[in-house]
Parts: C-alpha cells; structure tokens; sequence
C-alpha cells in the first residue's frame, strides 16, 4: 500500500511539474470561515483563495436562507440581524453561477473574538542537580496535518529551566504537541533528554515537503526521541548530558515526522555535523549549538528543507529533499572549507526568498546570502545581528530590500543598514558606536511616506530610504500586524511586569507620534521572556488580515485571536503568498520574527496584487 501511495504521489508531482513549470506547491485550502458576535450583529470573515479568479463574488447564507441579494466582493460581513444562535456558510460565485461544491462548511457563532484550544501540559521534572521544572506552552506553528483543508497547531513545550547557550545547566525535556482546533490532541513528540531546550536548540518545521497534500514535522532529535507512535530513535539509555548539562557528544539525527500520527518517518544523521566544538569559535558550548531551520523552494517549484548551524564564527548549512519516504542530501555550505568572508554573518534568525529572480530561493543569513545550489552569492560583512526584515520595503525601487540590525561594534560599519537583497549594496545605514542593537521593526506605519519606515531600540524613526522622521519611535519593537482593517499595520507586543508579559496591539499615532491600545488580550501571556512573541502570528482564519495566538495565564488553552474589524479590502489569503508562508513555517526559529509578502502591502500599494504563480496539492 506505501509503494502504491509513494508511485502516486510521484506520478502526480511529475506531471503537476510539466503542466505548471515555474509554479510553486502550496496547500489546499478551505474558506476558512468564522463568525463572531459583536456589539453590532454578527462579524463574518472567510478566505479568498490564490486559485480564485479576480472577479470571484460571494453569497451568504444563514440558517439555510441567503441573505445577499447580489454576491459580495468583499470576504467580510457584517450581519446586524445574526445571532449566536445562527449558523453560517459562504458559498462562491464565479461567473454568476454559484458554486455549490465549494461552498465552506457551516460554521457556528463564537460567543467572543476568539476561540480557546485546550492543551495537555506535560508533567514537570527534576534535573540530576536537583532543581525543579514546569511546562509552558511555547512556539506555535500550522499546517494542514491531515489534508482536509484545514489547519492543525504544532505546539512546542518549554520548561521552566531551558537555557540560552551562553549558560550552563541541565533542562528538561522538549516536547511537540499536535492539535485539531477543536482540542483534539493527536500526538506528542519527546525531543528527549540528549536535545537541550531552549530558543536556539530546537528549531521546528511544519511544511507538506513530499507533496502528499500533508504537512509533515521536521527537527533534530537524537538517541531517546520518542515519536507521536513510542517508538524510540537510536538508543533508548543513552545520556550525554555532560556535568554543566550541555550535550557536546553523541549522535544528532534530523528527523522527518509523519504529521497526522507523529511518526517518524525516515531519520538520518543531522548536518552540518558538530564534529569539534572548539571549530565553531568556542570550547564550552555556546556557539557549536546555534541552530537554524527553514523552508525553501531550491528548485523554484517544490519545498526544501535548510537546517542550520552556527552564526558568530564557523557557518554551515545543509539542504534536503523529502521525496517518496527519503531524505537526500542535496548540498552543504561550510564556511570551514572556504568562503571565509561569510563567517561571523548569520543573525539569530533568517530569511528565505528569490533574491535574484531566477526563480529559485536563496537563504539570506543574517548579513550574506546563500544561493539555491548551496554557493555563497555575496557577503555584505556587516556583521552578526538580532532582528532582520525582507521584503518589498521599498515599492519605489525595483526588486526586494533587507533590513538588518548588528551588535554594534568600533569596527563595524553600521547599527542599522538597508540593503538591496540581490548585491547587497547598502542603501542606506545608521553608525551606533559600542551599543548591541537588539531590536528592530520595519513596518509601514505612517502613511505620509512611501514604504515601510524602519526603527531600533536605539534610533529614532526613519523612512526606507534613510531619512530621519523624528527622535520619537514606537516603543514596541517586536512584531507588526495587519489587524484593523487599513493597510497600515498595527503593532503587536506585550506589556512587561516582572517577570511576565501580557499580550496587545497597539497603532503609531503618527501625527501625536504615540502609541494607541487597540486591543490587551488579557488572560493570556507571552512568551520567550522580554521578546514578548505570541505563539504565532499568521493568516489562519478568515479574510487576509493576521490571527494571533497566545497561551492562557496556565498553559491549559491557546487562544487564537480574529480581528473583528471591518475592512474595505480583499486580498488572497496571505497565507497562499509564497513568501509570506515561507515566513510563517520559518516563525519560530531562533528570535521570531514577523512576517512579509512577496508584494508591498501599505498605503499607496497597486490596487490589486499579482496573483500567486502556484499550485494547490490536496
């Protein structure tokens, strides 16, 4: 039956490639339809496709009757006349016919504006020092587990003890959960005692890569993993947690994780290997375990998988095919073996796009860029740095721009810089003498400016092309949000007491040069210590603006928050934009970042965005 399923499989990519060459595999998606009581009636939102066609209409219908006397264009709707007792669906309209098959499924009301998942917390622990340790739900990340169109939740469990590399200390164990969106639990990874836990150690993808129309689940595990199924990986006793509770010996493996029962598919020995430790820049620890991962499209048509290792001195990367049940390696980049003018480039996140438009992606680490082959395309040496944006942050020139942040040094260039993503040409960069440059945003916030306008937590506020709009910036510098409806975009953050935060959206008041509550998501809280990241920021439900989802005060629940604001403007589901998904599968690697698309979504966009060269896999 696996051959059988393997040959099809197979069949259908050869021949989905010669009739859509040049189009990307994406995921097949329903309406995604959700509807939520508010002061003024019933709020409906739903998606619009990367398949539709421009002039696709809706009718809505509730309790059976329609209620549109002529198809929207919109895919939001407010119904005055809704209750929480109606029931809704949305049928398309193409032509001026409906139709019927693809109409989304009934959806109830939802008493609040959002919906809480319930989450099994593990049990804690006590490492062999004797200390104690709890769970907290972690990183977040979606993809269609099962393929029926409809998202599952990943969840990443942290303990209360996990450590940066820079400390010593043992940690417990990490753990993946998968979840439906009505709770049901559907399997539980167990990273195991020989995977450290922390922000840098345990990068996860979630991406349907084989092209079965299911996502599978990609990570580094090593001896006593334990899969969705309690099968163990390699040897179940083995321990290589040194006296200070590092892992610095031992096998590691990458691992491609069945999605819808967590089993693991195929494993194989992880690269970039750690051979010494002493060749990543350091003898204790800190550097050699500096991961990565991402998706990519190498090919320009199907997804890869990069896994990472090492940013500060020594970087590697490897790329990998998941086809018909194996994993083949297809390159290694080593900065050990040449191309010395890329060490010391990679940030604590990365990108991945078509930088020179060949159609295929290359990896942006941090200050260099990686071409699709796996060779090195350029270095612009500015250095390491925390935070990094791509995208089109600039519509008046051509092509795509990035803009970085770097722990600012005596002999480093800039702070700050902007630089054209296909040369690496500065544009633009700010000098920062001695300070570390922790966080940054590029976000379009002020619509007097063409673009986005960028700021750190130690520069005023600028526009794309460098020039200075005040000493005043936005305090919040962590994650940007398309939620109330306009096409600027809010900014998504918590409020720090302590020693936790309490998650919100705040809008830049640009002409008073202040932020604005939107929204404080109380009963809830965020995650990774000051960096206030919500457990994920995605398009997951509804019309193209962003859902968030955040844990509960207890780690019982997720909630995934849905704007409920009306908004004149239809775009395709973000999430069928192929850079903007690329995002959204890279969000919990290394410091989250948020997300981008392929095409400038601001005040003064083209009316209408170019469709999505891609192909849905159900």
């Amino acid at each position: 039956m696996l051959v059988k399923r393997s040959l099809l499989i197979l069949i259908l990519t050869i021949v989905c490639s010669l009739l859509l060459f040049g189009a990307r595999q994406m995921e097949y998606l329903k309406r995604g339809m959700v509807a939520i009581k508010t002061d003024e009636g019933v709020f409906l939102s739903w998606r619009k496709l990367g398949t539709d066609p421009e002039d696709v209409r809706f009718h809505i219908y509730r309790d059976g009757q329609r209620i549109t006397p002529a198809p929207v264009s919109l895919t939001n709707f407010l119904d005055p006349e809704g209750t929480l007792e109606s029931v809704y669906k949305v049928i398309p309209v193409i032509g001026g016919k409906e139709r019927v098959e693809e109409a989304s499924k009934e959806v109830k009301v939802w008493e609040k504006n959002y919906l809480e998942i319930p989450i099994r917390k593990p049990e804690g622990g006590v490492t062999p020092d004797g200390v104690h340790y709890e769970y907290t739900a972690n990183d977040a990340a979606v993809g269609d587990l099962d393929g029926d169109g409809e998202y599952e939740i990943v969840l990443k469990w942290d303990p209360t003890n996990s450590k940066d590399n820079a400390h010593d200390g043992y940690t417990g164990n990490t753990y993946l959960d998968a979840y439906e969106f009505d709770g049901t639990h559907l399997w539980r990874i167990d990273l195991g005692r020989n995977i450290r836990s922390g922000a840098h150690y345990t990068p996860f993808i979630v991406y349907d890569l084989d092209g079965d129309g299911r996502a599978e689940v990609v990570c580094r595990t090593s001896d006593g993993t334990v899969d969705g199924q309690g099968n163990v990986i390699g040897d179940p006793n083995a321990d290589y947690r040194n006296e200070k509770g590092r892992i610095l010996t031992g096998p590691e493996y990458l691992t491609v994780f069945d999605g819808l029962t967590g089993r693991a598919l195929v494993t194989v020995p992880f690269e970039p290997a750690r051979e010494t430790v002493e060749s990543w820049g350091d003898n204790y620890g800190n550097r050699v375990d500096r991961f990565l991962m991402a998706v990519a499209y190498l090919d320009g048509q199907r997804p890869s998988v990069v896994s990472c290792r090492g940013y500060y001195a020594r970087t590697a990367l490897a790329a990998y095919n998941f086809r018909n049940g194996k994993l083949e390696l297809l390159w290694k980049f080593d900065t050990k073996t040449g191309n010395k003018e890329y060490e010391g480039q990679g940030h604590h996140f990365l990108r991945v796009f078509d930088v020179d438009n060949d159609g295929r992606d290359e990896i942006i680490y941090g200050s260099c860029v990686i071409d699709d082959d796996g060779t090195g395309l350029f270095s612009t040496r500015l250095g390491h740095g925390d935070a990094m944006h791509f995208g089109d942050l600039d519509p008046t020139r051509p092509g795509y721009e990035v803009f970085t942040i770097h722990e600012g040094r005596s002999k480093k260039p800039y702070g700050v810089a902007m630089w054209d993503a296909k040369t690496g040409n500065v544009l633009w960069g700010v000098y920062i003498e001695g300070a570390d440059v922790g966080r940054g945003l590029a976000a379009d916030i002020d619509p007097r400016y063409p673009g986005v306008e960028c700021w750190t937590n130690k520069t005023g506020l600028y526009t794309c092309k460098g020039e200075k709009i005040s000493d005043n910036r936005p305090n919040s510098v962590n994650f940007a949000i398309w939620w109330d409806g306009d096409l600027l975009r809010e900014l998504l953050d918590h409020t720090w007491y302590g020693d936790h935060g309490i998650g919100k959206i705040d809008k830049w008041d640009y002409i008073n040069e202040k932020l604005v509550n939107l929204v404080t998501f109380t009963g809830t809280l965020s995650n990774n210590w000051t960096k206030g990241n919500p457990c994920l920021q995605a398009d997951i439900l509804g019309d193209w603006r962003e859902e968030v989802i955040w844990r509960t005060e207890d780690s019982t629940a997720l909630r995934v928050y849905v704007s409920t604001y009306p908004t004149n403007y239809t775009f395709y589901t973000l999430m069928h934009d192929p850079l903007y998904r690329i995002d959204i599968a890279n969000q919990n690697v290394g410091y989250n970042q948020p997300p981008h698309t392929s095409f400038y979504l601001g005040t003064g966009m083209m009316e209408t965005p170019p469709k999505p060269d891609i192909y849905v896999v159900k």
